[in-house]
């Protein structure tokens, strides 16, 4: 779906005389794109788990974000230096190129064992993770608006480096993981994300006022930094909260919650930025964020009073 992805990018660049043509193959891509990216986290997060225990839940979410957002990271520069170079088309080329490059990596590793047993019925692994992904969907709004809106940001400013932005937005988020990831089986991910949520709200509402590039660089450092616990933080205490044989599922209803907040980022911003500008849209985001912060302390008190529980 990657690769089907990069040869619609490339044929709508391709198709740039046809207005109608080309947006439509490129929101078509994008759709792809969408589709793909939520498989393939989802699956190798699940195949992690299967090949060395659930007990690593926290530590291969970190990695595989590791690889995600490290990609995002270089491939915003990447696509900027590319599209100047050969044109938007080689963009759409080269992810084509490269997805039949990971085909047979993909292909070549171990398969991962089913657990046994009876599992669990979708409804009721989503009555018990659906509250975390709400968690992740409100603190993914954030990441949502840099992605989609900093360089409609940027340009409203006069600005220049949007793209430099995200990459150190991505940057952030991996040397976070690598410096913290630990932090969640020490302290807790209920812990771990409310602080979370605490960094990138003030990261958040930093690009929401910022007067130049650089404190707007700086915002989205540290919105980065906020935002890179949040998945694994919260996704360890969804998964330990079902049977071990249909955490699969939980992640996949999990990390649902995060498309669903990347789906509505594009009109939910794009109607507060049609009436109080771009930079509110941060505003918003920041909100939310602390919202979550609220949700989360709701999680993890109802978890402890479950363990009073359990232990009396």
């Amino acid at each position: 779906m990657c690769g089907v992805s990069g040869l619609l990018l490339m044929l709508g660049a391709l198709a740039a005389a046809i207005p109608a043509l080309s947006l439509g193959l490129i929101l078509i891509a994008r759709l792809a794109l969408g589709c793909a990216e939520s498989c393939v986290g989802t699956g190798a997060i699940a195949w992690g788990m299967g090949q060395v225990g659930h007990q690593h839940t926290a530590r291969i979410i970190s990695w595989n974000g590791v690889a995600t957002y490290g990609a995002i990271a270089a491939g915003a520069p990447l696509g900027v230096l590319i599209a100047h170079s050969f044109g938007f088309a080689a963009i759409g080329a080269v992810s084509l190129i490269m997805m039949v490059i990971a085909f047979p990596l993909a292909r070549r590793k171990r398969a991962t064992a089913v657990a046994v047993g009876e599992r669990s019925s979708i409804r009721s692994v989503a009555a018990r993770v659906v509250p975390h992904g709400i968690g992740l969907a409100l603190g993914s709004l954030g990441f949502g608006c840099i992605a989609t809106f900093i360089t409609l940001l940027y340009i409203t400013h006069g600005w220049t480096g949007a793209a430099l932005t995200l990459s150190i937005f991505g940057v952030m988020f991996v040397g976070t993981r690598f410096v913290f990831g630990n932090m969640i089986n020490r302290v807790g991910g209920y812990r771990v994300a409310m602080v979370s949520f605490a960094v990138e709200a003030i990261g958040l509402a930093t690009l929401w006022l910022a007067s130049d590039m650089r404190l707007a660089a700086v915002g989205a450092a540290v919105a980065g930094m906020g935002f890179s616990l949040v998945f694994p933080a919260l996704g360890v205490e969804a998964v330990n909260r079902v049977p071990e044989n249909s955490r699969g599922a939980a992640i996949g209803v999990f990390s649902g919650f995060l498309d669903v907040a990347m789906v509505a980022v594009g009109p939910l911003g794009g109607w507060i930025a049609s009436g109080m500008g771009f930079s509110s849209v941060y505003g918003f985001a920041a909100l939310a964020a602390v919202v979550a912060i609220a949700l989360t302390l709701l999680l993890k008190t109802q978890a402890e009073r479950r363990l009073s529980k359990a232990a009396g």
